[in-house]
């Protein structure tokens, strides 16, 4: 049984919808909201500003022609490094 010759982009039914409606009303400055971090950006989406879910809250992502082909949730980071603990410096020295 032979495979596809390339795999097809996923992207959410209810979230290509909302894009395609923003589309074609002509809003460039649209703000659409999605728990779909898996979905891949696609040229559609070139303009608008998707809100992702980050599992907290909602990161707004302006999109532009450089991210197509990458997914949404790699825009929306779900965890926030603060930096590794300080050492005391004084107790190493004496």
């Amino acid at each position: 049984m032979a495979e596809k010759a390339k795999k097809q982009p996923f992207i959410h039914d209810k979230l290509l919808k909302k894009v395609m409606a923003a589309r074609s009303a002509g809003k460039s400055d649209a703000y659409i909201k999605t728990w779909s971090r898996s979905s891949m950006v696609i040229p559609e989406m070139i303009g608008l500003t998707i809100a992702v879910h980050n599992g907290k809250r909602f990161i707004p992502v302006s999109v532009n022609e450089h991210m197509i082909g990458h997914k949404l949730g790699e825009f929306s980071p779900t965890r926030n490094f603060h930096g590794h603990a300080g050492g005391d410096k004084k107790s190493k020295m004496g």
